[in-house]
């Protein structure tokens, strides 16, 4: 009597040689967890935007909660990291020579920098920092890269107010090229969000990635002429092949930097920018926003699982 109580009932097995594919779409049942088609995503994105502000807004908030200055230290890193930049590059190394509003020169090309540099590197543990997550809801997952992305952003904006005044403080007029400012964030979050989502899916594979990310960006940041003039370096340098010259203009980050610098500081003239930057912007934003977006989305149903 025991031994019938606690025995589980058979269950029908399906005869060897059966396809189970065929069997499980004949009675209605479907892949759990199965990739939706790219138009299927892209709704499926949209309709949870609210989580994506939301969620990127509260972990700005907590970024910062347990220290004593609290979001004050949202303007204060990238200051403190400019400060240092300054002593080093401008002063030791020279490369204040010759940069008219060198500070305020330094100080945009610090701030677009750490927005390039803050999404990449939050994207890399965007998957695999947020496991829990990812394995207890059902979402799109390029939700979190995004959502990370959006966070850096809103910090940038914060710096923005800082900027501002530092400008003015150095004699930089106000001038209406400060609204190329926001084509150029636009165009500048498009692109760190494509890259974002390239790194978060190979994060989520190869977590040693995200050990690796900051010496790739370290030497991406000395090419991108944060602190210092590309094409003021290329005129000291006549006897350099031509090539590198167009490789360091066309470097994403300093076509970014670039155009915030003609945005906003006056003496920055429309010489010292790479040609046709604007399609080089808007074709670096369109290569990386979809192609990462696409390359993200092909590995959806991976996420969290092993």
């Amino acid at each position: 009597m025991t031994q019938a109580l606690h025995t589980p009932p058979r269950t029908a097995e399906a005869p060897p040689g059966t396809d189970l594919a065929a069997l499980a779409a004949r009675h209605g049942l479907s892949v759990s967890g199965a990739r939706p088609t790219l138009p299927q995503y892209v709704r499926q994105l949209w309709a949870r935007r609210h989580f994506i502000t939301a969620f990127s807004t509260a972990k700005l908030t907590a970024q910062y909660s347990q220290a004593k200055l609290g979001q004050v230290w949202q303007v204060l890193t990238p200051l403190l990291n400019a400060a240092v930049y300054y002593l080093i590059f401008g002063k030791l190394m020279g490369t204040s020579r010759g940069v008219p509003d060198f500070v305020p020169f330094l100080v945009t090309g610090v701030f677009v920098w750490t927005f390039t540099q803050s999404s990449i590197m939050a994207g890399t543990r965007a998957i695999s920092g947020n496991l829990g997550l990812v394995r207890a809801l059902h979402f799109p997952r390029a939700a979190l890269p995004i959502s990370f992305c959006l966070q850096q952003l809103q910090q940038l904006l914060f710096s923005m107010a800082a900027l501002v005044v530092i400008l003015l403080c150095f004699g930089v007029p106000v001038a209406a090229s400060w609204l190329l400012a926001l084509p150029a964030l636009v165009l500048q979050f498009t692109f760190n969000a494509g890259v974002s989502l390239v790194v978060a899916r190979m994060g989520a594979r190869t977590p040693d990635i995200a050990q690796l990310m900051p010496f790739l960006l370290r030497t991406w940041m000395y090419a991108s002429g944060v602190m210092f003039s590309i094409s003021h370096i290329m005129t000291k340098h006549t006897d350099a092949p031509s090539w590198v010259t167009a490789v360091l203009q066309a470097n994403p980050a300093a076509v970014y930097i670039d155009l915030m610098r003609f945005a906003l500081i006056d003496s920055f003239r429309a010489s010292q920018l790479p040609p046709h930057v604007w399609a080089l912007a808007a074709g670096w934003a369109l290569l990386a926003g979809v192609g990462g977006f696409i390359y993200f989305w092909k590995a959806e149903e991976t996420y969290g699982r092993g």
